[in-house]
């Protein structure tokens, strides 16, 4: 693999923050944003030139990344990005629906006035990342946005329950983002979200969640399909 030749900078700036959280963060959203694919195999050179950290950081991240399902070791051959099936996501979602809608309607109940703005603000940095050539930029605005939707929740079992399914489903998120049109039909429907959340309209804000989860799930399942039809096409004689 020529890390060299990738346009984004997987770089680990060791003093942001513990060192082993922003490796597996890097190796993550390298994941999320498809520059390491679904069965490639993930040498622990190519990890390290592209993080820039030692292997045992490489090897700490890679059984954090196993955990939460991105990452398998196969005998003989080493770790894997693990494939997501249509299946699977469709569950994934199935559960972001209920548990992203439970988070909304108890945000309505105890965030605080400076919760709600954090939210806001998440949302106009989401906007402003609408127009980068970056991917990464756009995905880490999404999940700041969302991360300030949890917090405010002040629901601690539902915030690790979440982030439980958090490495999946930014592995979706980025898939559902890079599909033509959707990004600006995510921005409006997290738009009519925020207004519900901000006026504290809790029934209305879980109905606004779960259309919005139910939106991006059905653009990312078809193209987990296409690209499974794509696949199985390629291997028919």
């Amino acid at each position: 693999m020529n890390i060299k030749a990738m346009p984004l900078d997987f770089k680990v700036t060791k003093a942001a923050a513990p060192v082993r959280h922003s490796v597996t963060e890097s190796i993550r959203n390298s994941i999320a944003l498809g520059y390491f694919t679904a069965g490639q195999r993930i040498t622990e050179r190519d990890l390290c030139e592209m993080t820039g950290v030692s292997r045992t950081a490489v090897r700490e991240a890679l059984r954090q990344l196993e955990s939460e399902g991105l990452v398998q070791v196969l005998p003989h051959r080493g770790p894997i990005v693990a494939t997501l099936t249509p299946e699977q996501a469709q569950g994934i979602y199935e559960v972001r629906v209920e548990l992203e809608g439970l988070a909304c309607e108890l945000f309505t109940r105890n965030a605080t006035d400076a919760d709600i703005e954090a939210l806001k603000r998440a949302l106009e940095g989401l906007k402003r990342s609408a127009g980068s050539s970056d991917p990464l930029e756009r995905l880490t605005a999404k999940n700041a946005f969302y991360d300030c939707l949890i917090d405010g929740a002040h629901n601690e079992a539902l915030g690790h329950t979440l982030s439980s399914l958090n490495a999946r489903v930014m592995v979706l998120r980025a898939t559902s983002l890079g599909a033509p049109g959707r990004t600006r039909e995510s921005l409006e429907e997290l738009e009519e979200l925020v207004g519900h959340l901000a006026a504290r309209r809790g029934k209305e804000a879980r109905k606004a969640a779960a259309r919005h989860v139910m939106n991006a799930g059905k653009v990312a399942i078809d193209i987990l399909r296409g690209r499974l039809n794509e696949e199985m096409a390629e291997a028919t004689p």
